[in-house]
């Protein structure tokens, strides 16, 4: 049994259609824990930096200016295999190859406006969660 921790990110399209309560029930139905959450509106500074791992890309200026579009709604989630078992509650990343009953398949509108973000690994999970959250804040059980 791995305990892990990731992130989940609301993002704006969902923020904007109140569909927060809604997607944090589907992540605690999976069985994951929540042990922070908080609302903001991201800086252009931090979005750069969040998505700089794209920042070669062509969408990326895009996902930056999609990103400080609206609130997020930033979590840390802990379970057994939280990681994978997030990013299956999330369903694939182009809401049309995703899964029935998943995040992305009942409430996506495209692919860059697909509602939620996860972490693809444990490194990533530990950089991601820490950008937003210190110890401090997060709840244990």
């Amino acid at each position: 049994m791995t305990i892990q921790r990731t992130l989940s990110i609301i993002k704006p399209d969902a923020t904007k259609r109140n569909l927060v309560g809604k997607i944090l029930a589907h992540i605690e139905d999976a069985g994951l824990k929540i042990l922070g959450t908080r609302m903001l509106w991201l800086t252009e500074n931090q979005a750069k930096e969040f998505y700089a791992v794209h920042k070669e890309r062509p969408f990326y200026n895009e996902l930056v200016e999609y990103m400080r579009s609206g609130p997020v709604v930033v979590t840390c989630l802990e379970g057994e295999n939280a990681i994978e078992k997030y990013r299956e509650v999330m369903g694939a990343t182009n809401p049309e190859n995703a899964a029935d009953g998943t995040i992305r398949k009942l409430y996506a509108e495209s692919l860059q406006c697909n509602s939620v973000h996860g972490s693809d690994a444990p490194e990533t999970a530990q950089t991601e969660v820490s950008f937003f959250f210190n110890d401090e804040s997060l709840f244990t059980y």
